[in-house]
């Protein structure tokens, strides 16, 4: 069972969605129409340039790095950046997409700011306009700086079912900590990476999910299987925290960090 709640301080930081393509080597002449189906919602425009990095190999632990200037210009990404007013970050490339933001802190609860509506309209429109039929790999990812008042064994098994080897370390004595596992579930995969980290002088868990889907035949159904990775991270957090996190989340005073 999911998580269906919206909370007054959530512990989600940032919240990413990406799909992966074949190459589009005719994106840049539909760029324009998709720029105009979101340009309400992403006003903010630019064009990125990436150079790639040539490396030769002439043996064993001996490569020579040639600078950007001696690449083709075929090596040379273009990268299409779209920014909303509340900063959600849209990049588009032949043959990736992706949508990160810091600000939606609900998926699909409530009347407003749900991230999956983004989700919704970005990526229809780009399947409509660019004719996308199959998507190699969808993503969705949740990052969040989840509280641990005194950083030691016994808060940590108060507030969450960590993954880390408490019955061999204390993580007071720990200058860094990290744990992360990639598992099969049903169809899909689960990576889940948890760590220590000091945020502004304070000590948080991070909890890093990453929900992906393969080799999706049908470009239609990304939607679906967003809402399914999203259940499958849900359930996941909803496994990790304990009672202390959720009343943490209901406090109605904003918590920095």
């Amino acid at each position: 069972m999911v998580i269906d709640e919206i909370f007054p301080n959530p512990t989600v930081k940032q919240v990413i969605f990406q799909i992966t393509f074949p190459n589009l080597f005719y994106l840049e002449k539909r760029i324009g129409d998709i720029q105009e189906k979101i340009m309400e919602q992403f006003p903010k425009s630019d064009l990125l340039l990436r150079r790639g990095i040539l490396l030769a190999d002439i043996g064993p632990d001996q490569k020579i790095e040639f600078p950007p200037n001696e690449i083709e210009s075929s090596a040379t990404k273009k990268i299409w950046h779209f920014e909303a007013k509340n900063k959600t970050q849209l990049n588009i490339s032949s043959n990736s997409l992706d949508l990160s933001s810091e600000f939606h802190k609900t998926y699909n609860f409530g009347e407003k700011d749900k991230f999956r509506d983004v989700i919704e309209h970005v990526i229809g429109t780009f399947i409509e306009i660019a004719g996308l039929p199959i998507i190699n790999r969808i993503g969705l990812r949740y990052i969040d700086h989840c509280p641990l008042p005194t950083k030691d064994n016994e808060t940590l098994k108060q507030y969450y079912n960590s993954k880390f080897p408490t019955d061999k370390f204390n993580i007071a004595n720990a200058d860094t900590m990290a744990f992360r596992a990639v598992v099969k579930e049903g169809r899909y995969y689960l990576g889940y990476v948890e760590s220590l980290q000091q945020i502004k002088g304070e000590t948080k868990l991070i909890l890093d999910f990453d929900g992906s889907a393969t080799d999706v035949k049908n470009s239609s159904d990304y939607l679906t299987i967003s809402d399914e990775l999203h259940d499958l991270i849900s359930k996941a957090y909803k496994e990790t925290i304990k009672d202390p996190v959720y009343a943490y989340m209901r406090q109605t005073t904003k918590i920095e960090g």
